[in-house]
C-alpha cells in the first residue's frame, strides 16, 4: 500500500545549488547561497547553518527539521527541484544537484 501523497523515497546524495532565473539582459541565474544544501545518508541534509531531515513523498519534498524546516519543493527531475510557495504554487527558485556529498 502506498503512503498518502505517493511512494516514500530519498533524494540522490550530493550538493544542491539553488538559484532564481535571470533575464536576457544579465546573468542566466541568480545564486541563492542561503538556500543551498547537501543531501546525506537517508533523509538527512545539511547547510552552513546546521543539519536536518526531509521527507520525499511522491514528487513532493518537505524539509521537516533543521534550518530549512517548512520549505517545500516539487521534484522536477532526478537531480532538480522547484520551490513551492506557502499557497502551494510553484515558485521561481530552482535547486539542482551540482556535485557529490563530501
Amino acid at each position: 500500500m502506498a503512503a498518502p501523497g505517493g511512494k516514500l523515497d530519498t533524494l540522490p546524495q550530493g550538493q544542491y545549488r539553488c538559484a532564481l532565473p535571470g533575464d536576457a539582459a544579465g546573468a542566466a541565474w541568480i545564486p541563492l547561497e542561503d538556500r543551498n544544501f547537501t543531501i546525506g545518508n537517508g533523509s538527512t541534509y545539511r547547510t552552513h547553518q546546521g543539519s536536518g531531515t526531509y521527507l520525499l513523498t511522491g514528487t513532493r519534498v518537505t524539509f521537516t527539521r533543521g534550518p530549512l524546516k517548512g520549505l517545500k519543493f516539487e521534484r522536477t527531475g532526478s537531480d532538480s527541484l522547484r520551490w513551492i510557495d506557502d499557497k502551494g504554487e510553484p515558485g521561481r527558485v530552482r535547486c539542482v544537484r551540482s556535485g557529490f556529498a563530501r
